[in-house]
């Protein structure tokens, strides 16, 4: 491949139904030059022949549809990072979440064959594409909205000149833990603004709730622990040579205390580090 250092690439790969192709129709929007459903063994000559016409925005999708060609992945990623700029998403989303994207939708899996069950090809896919997923900046779309995650997507484009990216982001306990997460921490031992008649239908980003929150001892202290934990480990993570570093904050509801937890950590380190912030339960 020829040099071709101001040329950025966003290869885009992932579970079935995770919303790839919305990802790719983002970037499609932004500029890039889409291709969907490359096989892995065309990637490399095909991102030659686009260099060498002066295509310099490129988006990829690959996936387990390209067949036995998908396990030479992960080493062609590290080639091509020698030569591009080189971006990897990969989408993935909750098993149950994916069979009810499928019944929906009454598209077949492109892994199904024959008697197969529908979570028996959702597991086979999510084993073959383990080995790129954990090169990938992974994102959990099982409770995203289409809208939000294109939000998600145009964030990730604008911020590809940062060095490492923190994402904070608050969930609920009673919705399941998001799969993107690096670090999970559960604040549900804290005072809980629920049982406030007042607070219940305000969030962690409203004043009352907030003015709770931060005149207790222990959410003051649990603050204070969580962002020590993460100060003292960032620069592994750095030396790792991650572009995302998401910390999960988790109550029960994902409303009160970790959206305030969250907001509250993004404020302190948006001087140290690119930060974003994400309310999964209130998007």
């Amino acid at each position: 491949m020829p040099a071709a250092s101001d040329t950025q690439l966003v290869l885009i790969s992932g579970l079935s139904g995770s919303g790839k192709s919305i990802a790719l129709n983002v970037l499609e929007d932004a500029g890039y030059y889409c291709i969907d459903n490359l096989p892995a063994i065309l990637l490399d000559e095909t991102i030659a022949h686009l260099v060498q016409a002066g295509y310099r925005q490129l988006a990829i999708s690959v996936d387990a549809r390209s067949g036995d060609s998908y396990q030479h992945l992960p080493s062609i990623v590290t080639a091509l990072r020698a030569h591009i700029h080189l971006r990897l998403l990969f989408l993935e989303a909750k098993t149950e979440t994916l069979v009810r994207r499928f019944s929906e939708t009454r598209r077949r899996h492109p892994l199904s064959q024959g008697e197969m069950a529908l979570p028996d090809a959702i597991m086979l896919e999510r084993d073959r594409l383990d080995g790129i997923a954990q090169l990938a900046h992974r994102i959990d779309t099982s409770d995203l909205s289409a809208n939000t995650l294109r939000c998600w997507i145009r964030d990730i484009l604008a911020l590809e000149s940062a060095n490492l990216t923190l994402l904070f982001s608050s969930f609920g306990f009673k919705h399941g833990i998001p799969l993107d997460a690096d670090l999970v921490f559960d604040v549900r031992c804290l005072p809980n603004p629920h049982y406030d008649p007042l607070l219940r239908p305000q969030t962690g980003r409203d004043a009352a709730v907030i003015a709770y929150l931060q005149d207790i001892p222990e959410v003051r202290e649990m603050l204070s622990d969580i962002a020590h934990y993460v100060r003292k480990w960032l620069p592994c993570f750095i030396r790792d040579n991650r572009a995302y570093l998401t910390v999960a904050i988790g109550c029960t509801g994902g409303q009160h205390r970790s959206v305030y937890l969250t907001e509250q950590l993004a404020a302190e380190f948006k001087h140290e580090e690119q930060t974003l912030v994400r309310h999964r339960e209130l998007s």
